[in-house]
């Protein structure tokens, strides 16, 4: 029987591209999606095959990440604004609270930071990373 775990407690955390860098939880990190793993398959199919459609598995590729914060200018948050302004690729750490917490390390560009400014809410911000290579899970 398994036994499901809260996710309540994932940090997104951002680097400082130091030498020996140091991480930064972002504040007030709301829901969480990805990375979105997928892999590319390239069509192989010949004449002296067995009729049916053959097929090889190419690229992977890490997809994206994204979540909402309640923007309030916190250092960190400022930081991921300031670096899509930038265009810097960065390194990043999604902390995941399993049971034995597995961090996946990746580098990515802010592609996307968009403001939400409801009536009757709290300021937020919807942000997208984009993986650039690998996601390496410790």
């Amino acid at each position: 029987m398994g036994i499901a775990v809260a996710a309540t407690g994932t940090q997104v955390k951002i680097g400082d591209g130091g030498g020996t860098e140091v991480f930064t939880t972002i504040a007030e990190v709301g829901d969480v999606t990805g990375p979105g793993l997928t892999t590319n398959v390239e069509e192989v199919p010949a004449h002296d095959g067995n009729g049916w459609m053959q097929k090889i598995a190419t690229l992977k590729d890490a997809g994206e990440v994204s979540f909402t914060m309640w923007f309030n200018n916190a250092a960190s948050q400022t930081a991921v604004y300031t670096d899509y302004l930038n265009r810097v690729k960065r390194n990043f750490q999604l902390v995941i609270p399993t049971t034995v917490p597995k961090t996946f390390s990746f580098a990515a560009f802010i592609t996307s930071f968009s403001f939400n400014l409801p009536v009757s809410g709290a300021i937020g911000a919807d942000v997208t990373l984009t993986v650039n290579d690998q996601v390496v899970m410790s």
